[in-house]
């Protein structure tokens, strides 16, 4: 382990720099707590970066990200700039980032909290004992194959292609979080239909060769949509592409209860950046309410990563004891009145971290 980290941070926009700020003060106790040190280098991306600059990802945010040890990334996006005509808009950023930066692999836990089963939609019965984690590629697929129409714009195609080592590359993360999991790693595809699933199918048995005290199934994307919900805990690692993987993890949401619980990381060959599932949620923006649980526990996944696990675990710990005294903002609460702050629930976390045992 290091002694000084240097990390990227991008609070975009809406909430982002609220959460942002709460995961940093969390940051800034782990760094007291483990004698580590975080040079924090501070930049923009999206709607103020455009105000600032003109674009969704200036050159000097790029160059602080390509040169950091992490990145982490409140919220991105601004009504302002949801006209889709408009040559620049937020969004761009982040998929400029992504691409400049070789993140091809994006991995969600999802995990239902004992404490706050009621929130989920789903029965508790259903949803109890829950704890996945998706991985998602993200570089390829649908999103950025050959697309078109014909002139007379009565057809249109969109080419769903996969390179096999693209495929190999995210499978085998799989595989290797799976070893430090239950070692079941679940492949997500449509290989009955689609010629691109057969070609993952093929990978996945290629590399689970190599992983023999891993358990392995396939799961057609159709049934794993009706098992996301009906039977969640049976799944541990799930590895899908590009499309289902975001329709899935997006489906996986409501095991939680909120968005507001769920961290992310996007991780390449030599760079990684860590946000939260949710949205920069713009109506809240500056009004102290917004859930900064996420965030923190997203950076959580970016001291895993930079091999901190101890760290990480505290952070996580924090966090859960929060959730078991209902130290919860407004989004959680049933009772609007009980709700925190979103920088009292960031002072509880770091108060929780320094009592544990």
């Amino acid at each position: 382990m290091k002694n000084i980290y240097n990390i990227a941070v991008l609070p975009g926009d809406g909430i982002g720099p609220e959460v942002v700020a709460q995961a940093v003060k969390v940051l800034h106790s782990i760094s007291e707590m483990h004698q580590v040190n975080f040079d924090l280098q501070y930049a923009d991306l999206g709607a103020v970066a455009i105000d600032k600059t003109g674009k969704a990802l200036p050159d000097d945010t790029l160059k602080k990200c390509m040169e950091a040890d992490a990145v982490l990334l409140g919220a991105i996006g601004d009504p302002r700039y949801d006209d889709p005509s408009l040559s620049v808009r937020p969004e761009q950023g982040l998929l400029a980032i992504r691409k400049a930066m070789g993140l091809f692999c994006n991995v969600r836990p999802v995990k239902a909290y004992n404490s706050l089963l009621g929130l989920s939609p789903l029965k508790e019965s259903y949803v109890k004992g829950a704890d996945l984690v998706i991985y998602r590629e993200l570089t390829g697929g649908i999103y950025f194959g050959e697309q078109g129409r014909k002139e007379d714009g009565n057809y249109a195609y969109d080419i769903c292609g996969y390179h096999k080592y693209e495929i190999e590359r995210i499978v085998r993360l799989a595989f290797k979080a799976a070893r430090l999991r239950r070692n079941k790693v679940t492949l997500v595809d449509k290989a009955n239909v689609l010629e691109s699933s057969r070609l993952w199918r093929e990978v996945f048995n290629e590399v689970k060769s190599g992983f023999v005290d891993v358990d392995t199934n396939y799961v057609l994307v159709d049934n794993a949509a009706m098992q996301m919900i009906l039977n969640p805990v049976e799944f541990d690692v799930i590895v899908t592409s590009n499309i289902f993987g975001d329709i899935i993890s997006d489906e996986a949401s409501v095991i939680c209860g909120s968005l507001g619980l769920l961290p992310s990381s996007s991780i390449g060959e030599g760079h990684a950046l860590f946000e939260p599932v949710h949205g920069s949620y713009p109506s809240a923006a500056g009004k102290n309410i917004a859930n900064p649980l996420a965030m923190i526990l997203s950076m959580a996944m970016m001291l895993r990563h930079l091999g901190m696990g101890a760290a990480a675990t505290d952070v996580e710990k924090g966090v859960q004891r929060c959730m078991d005294s209902l130290i919860l903002t407004e989004d959680l609460c049933a009772d609007k009145s009980e709700a925190y702050s979103c920088s009292a629930v960031g002072d509880a976390v770091v108060k929780a971290m320094l009592v544990q045992v």
